[in-house]
């Protein structure tokens, strides 16, 4: 298929375009909403590029795309992107910079929830990445607020006479001052942060209705009150993005699509939990008996050097 044909029959949906020079290297990666828009945007002579822009186009020989659900996955699958190939024109996201995660300190007695950029095994559990970043804080600031966890770094024995501000603003349980919060209850809502960020969100909401009609009955309004907030948090932010999934093993994908003669075949490349890639193998003069796809894929694999 040449380029023009690519350009005709692009998709509008979100997703991530790799251009290629004629020798088929990936040049440029970008993200787009809509990718039949973005893509054709290049090469429309009524746009005024600029000259590094100018200079890319008449380096394009060649093009892929990989169509995501959300702009935000194509974001993520973005950098995976940039980082695994290094274009030689994008500027952005170049370096070892990553997206904010959140972090719940569970090799701490008294855990809380932090924002951090770098994800390491410490024993600590972590959740994201956000985007964009701004959403990391915004969320870290509601979690604190609906959960209430600890946002400090002292010690925490309970013996100190009176709490901080926090406690009476209704950011955090208190665990410093004994009376006010004990290790049971604050156990309770560190679990209940570790359902979220685990995506067990139908495991916690659950429990959060229950506790919710519980204090409803029990006339405790303020309770009630606070675990319905934290069931519009949960719904509203507990869905996961597909194009990183931590903890993940080194997989290959494979997608196919045979039509007579002729089959089609796409194998994506996930490392370290991260889509880094895509690759597409053709076959047009095929049996029309019956064939196995694993034989074609395991061909692919072996004559694929992409990644």
């Amino acid at each position: 298929m040449t380029l023009e044909d690519k350009l005709a029959t692009l998709p509008s949906d979100p997703g991530c375009y790799l251009h290629k020079d004629k020798h088929g290297k990936i040049i440029y990666v970008g993200k787009a909403k809509n990718l039949r828009n973005r893509v054709r945007s290049y090469f429309q002579q009524s746009r005024n590029h600029d000259p590094k822009t100018l200079q890319l186009v008449a380096r394009i020989a060649d093009l892929e795309y990989i169509v995501t659900d959300t702009e935000v996955e194509a974001l993520v699958l973005e950098s995976n992107l940039i980082k695994q190939y290094k274009p030689r024109y994008n500027v952005m996201l170049k370096d070892d910079k990553q997206y904010p995660h959140l972090k719940l300190t569970l090799n701490e007695p008294f855990p809380r929830v932090m924002k951090t950029r770098r994800v390491i095994n410490d024993g600590a559990l972590y959740h994201g990445p956000y985007l964009p970043a701004s959403l990391a804080q915004q969320t870290l600031r509601l979690i604190n607020q609906l959960f209430q966890l600890r946002t400090c770094e002292i010690d925490i024995d309970g013996k100190r006479e009176r709490p901080c501000l926090e406690y009476h603003i209704k950011r955090c349980l208190g665990p410093c001052v004994k009376d006010l919060c004990g290790k049971k209850e604050y156990t309770e809502a560190v679990k209940d942060v570790k359902l979220f960020f685990e995506g067990k969100n139908g495991d916690l909401l659950d429990s959060l209705y229950i506790r919710m009609e519980q204090a409803a009955e029990d006339m405790r309004f303020e309770q009630a009150a606070r675990y319905r907030d934290q069931i519009k948090l949960i719904e509203r932010l507990g869905n996961e993005q597909k194009m990183m999934l931590k903890n993940a093993a080194d997989i290959d994908i494979f997608g196919y699509y045979r039509e007579g003669p002729r089959l089609a075949l796409q194998l994506f490349t996930m490392r370290e939990g991260r889509i880094i890639g895509k690759r597409e193998f053709y076959w047009e003069d095929l049996s029309v008996d019956a064939f196995d796809p694993r034989e074609f894929m395991r061909e692919a694999m072996t004559s694929s050097n992409a990644f």
